[in-house]
């Protein structure tokens, strides 16, 4: 059977039993929404290729035994990412914790109070304008942009096609940089 054509369990099953073919093909079908939850989790393109590879690299090694609850093998590698990118978070914040405890105590603070404003003023009027969304729109927010789900996770969540949350979700950033720009 053409690894195209079989379910993502299907498809688990055979790269369990060493078919790389049926791995590639999981792997084609979700390392961009996987990619987009590691960016979305790490706001940094080269860390979230980074995470994304090894997404799937855990994904090869955790093959055997697993079974999917649902349909789609994506929220088993979601939360695998999760995982990897919280654990490249806690690497982050353990490295600057010690390159703080290594500068000088003595150093005038550099952040910017003006900017640290400009980004509170924006974050409000984000923030009212997602108030003003429909319910609908206020959860497709949620699940894409706050939780980092890829749209066909937040459509399955939705109980929606992929396309209406694509499209809801492009509508929504349209009116947040309208919103934006008529602040500004």
């Amino acid at each position: 059977m053409d690894a195209g054509r079989r379910s993502d369990a299907e498809l688990i099953a055979a790269a369990a039993r060493g078919d790389e073919l049926a791995f590639r093909a999981l792997f084609r079908a979700y390392v961009r929404p996987v990619f987009w939850i590691a960016h979305g989790l790490l706001g940094d393109r080269d860390e979230a290729e980074d995470v994304a590879q090894e997404t799937f690299a855990t994904a090869w090694r955790k093959l055997r035994g697993l079974e999917l609850s649902g349909e789609s093998a994506l929220p088993w590698l979601a939360t695998i990412c999760r995982f990897v990118s919280a654990n490249r978070i806690r690497a982050r914040r353990r490295d600057r914790e010690n390159l703080a405890g290594s500068v000088d105590e003595r150093q005038p603070d550099t952040v910017s109070v003006e900017q640290q404003v400009i980004d509170r003023e924006l974050a409000d009027r984000i923030a009212r304008e997602v108030a003003d969304m429909s319910p609908a729109d206020r959860r497709v927010f949620e699940l894409c942009v706050t939780e980092g789900y890829a749209y066909q996770a937040a459509a399955d969540e939705l109980g929606v096609a992929h396309g209406a949350v694509r499209n809801r979700l492009s509508r929504i950033r349209t009116r947040l940089r309208s919103a934006v720009k008529e602040e500004a």
